[in-house]
């Protein structure tokens, strides 16, 4: 994309504080928290949290993490089913480490207080689309990313060596000699604070915000990714947002998440007339991966004519719908909606972004110094389409391994702790106003009208015309509170998004080209990577 500043921000480091650590953590979902836990306890070690610990998309997961646990399973069905679903994309040797470690984190959660769904004594294992097993570990029905949140925040507060900083916005990651040095961020208590780091690990989630139609909470607004590329950070499929298939859609309700596991349980799909239409689509009907699922539901509402189709499950028991999924069941009750016996409105949302920083094995960026984990990265386990319940899964193994990674290397660097003469000067001298909100919103409904499930180049390239614009007035700011900054977050994010979308002609996964309607392994199995132009 074009003329991206580097810092948001002006800045001098005698005009504001410094704080020292060894180990920066960015982000307190899943990830930043696995990461936390492997930090040595002889270093000093901070985890910053845009919002509180229990706000991130992790907390908000419901259907669970894929672990081969049944003896009638294996890894090399769960490896398979994740490189089918990924389209061609995955890296195989990716794929098989995660895979191969899940029952240990399982295990190891289990140790930390979680407490998985269990029947006969017995981990109780759930199916989602795109498994050929019955291996998905779940908790309170369907609330587990909440069960193990609390677990390993209750885990992380009982770490000695480890401060944490809530409601702390990260405006920028520093960087000095090619090298990442901590990060610049912001606070009510404090305005803006130097983090001096030895080493930092970028763990701050997804961008489904960007869309008007998203599963995430507020806080997903692709900063990770737009910090890291105005970092000098490498970016890779950004053109591969996954939209789930199932999102409650109710006038004026929030559009709360109805998990794949219900599908698994025996949910059907039914159009506005009361018809079954996924197996005309797919084999596997509703237990086909998400991507096809969310596809044919498009083609099926535009058949239709109307805003959504519905989920089914009248024709299963109606108490063990109920007890299945509680949470779910209480958010349709207040709209009159009764789970067990009456259709629920569903259609796709923006959901979980596979594009992200490139990370190798151990979840090292380009970056010397900067590390990264979770939905923020672009780690070749997901290729161009997640399979269900994989992505706890690598929250929890990526951040193992980058916290170990991180922790190491500062141990052997010695404190040589010291400011760093940078400084960034004003350079915005706009006086007149922006709607923050109006562009924020305006952004979201071009996005899902242009690079949303269904995808087409004329399109893509007026949204990308349009996107650059808002940025060509928007970027050069210097504002002075998140909201703003969060805009010009999703702007990067977004023109990135875009631009990788018009570029990859096939459709692949996620990514459905109308004008490409074909998977092109010739010209297409591979990588589109990014870098920002200093």
């Amino acid at each position: 994309m074009g003329d991206v500043p580097r810092y948001l921000v002006a800045f001098h480091p005698k005009r504001i504080p410094h704080h020292f650590v060894d180990v920066l953590i960015i982000g307190g979902g899943i990830a930043g928290l696995r990461a936390a836990m492997e930090v040595d306890p002889r270093l000093s070690l901070l985890v910053i949290t845009k919002d509180t610990m229990e706000q991130s998309n992790s907390a908000y997961a419901q259907g669970g993490i894929a672990s081969v646990i049944d003896p009638d399973d294996n890894f090399a069905s769960h490896v398979e089913d994740t490189l089918i679903a990924g389209a061609n994309l995955c890296d195989r040797e990716v794929v098989e480490m995660v895979v191969s470690e899940a029952p240990e984190h399982i295990r190891q959660l289990i140790e930390w207080g979680t407490n998985f769904d269990k029947e006969h004594g017995e981990l109780m294992l759930g199916r989602e689309g795109g498994h050929s097993h019955r291996r998905i570990v779940h908790a309170l029905g369907d609330a587990t990313g909440h069960e193990i949140m609390r677990a390993i925040i209750q885990r992380v507060r009982n770490k000695d060596d480890a401060q944490v900083w809530a409601n702390t916005f990260t405006i920028d990651l520093l960087t000095h000699e090619g090298r990442c040095r901590g990060a610049l961020v912001w606070n009510a208590r404090h305005g803006r604070t130097f983090i001096w780091a030895k080493q930092t690990i970028l763990c701050t989630g997804g961008a489904g915000q960007i869309y008007r139609e998203t599963t995430n909470p507020e806080v997903a607004t692709g900063d990770g990714h737009s910090l890291a590329y105005r970092a000098g950070a490498e970016l890779r499929d950004m053109e591969f947002m996954q939209f789930h298939p199932t999102v409650l859609y109710i006038a004026g309700g929030s559009r709360s998440l109805i998990t794949e596991a219900m599908r698994g349980e025996g949910a059907r799909l039914i159009d506005s007339t009361g018809r079954r239409f996924m197996p005309d689509y797919d084999e596997r009907a509703e237990l086909a991966p998400r991507d096809v699922v969310s596809q044919a539901i498009v083609a099926q509402m535009e058949k239709t004519r109307q805003p959504s189709v519905f989920l089914d499950l009248s024709h299963l028991e109606a108490e063990r719908v109920r007890k299945r999924f509680p949470g779910i069941a209480r958010t349709c009750a207040e709209f009159g909606i009764d789970i067990a016996t009456d259709p629920i409105p569903v259609r796709p949302g923006a959901h979980y972004m596979i594009g992200g920083v490139t990370v190798d094995h151990q979840g090292r960026t380009t970056v010397p110094g900067l590390w990264a984990a979770g939905e923020v990265t672009s780690s070749g386990l997901h290729g161009a389409n997640r399979l269900a319940s994989n992505s706890l899964l690598e929250g929890l193994v990526y951040g193992a391994h980058a916290g170990d990674g991180a922790s190491a290397e500062a141990l052997v660097e010695g404190d040589t702790f010291r400011a760093i003469p940078l400084e960034n000067g004003t350079t915005d001298d706009r006086s007149e106003p922006l709607d923050l909100i109006d562009i924020r919103n305006s952004l979201k409904s071009l996005m899902w009208r242009a690079a949303g499930v269904r995808r087409e180049g004329p399109q893509l390239a007026d949204a990308a015309r349009t996107i650059r614009r808002w940025c060509s007035y928007v970027l050069p700011r210097q504002l002075n509170q998140p909201h703003g900054w969060e805009l010009q977050n999703m702007l990067t994010v977004a023109s990135l998004m875009v631009e990788g979308a018009l570029a990859r002609e096939e459709s692949r996964g996620v990514h459905l080209r109308m004008d490409f309607p074909a998977m092109d392994d010739a010209h297409w199995r591979r990588h589109l990577a990014m870098t920002r132009q200093k």
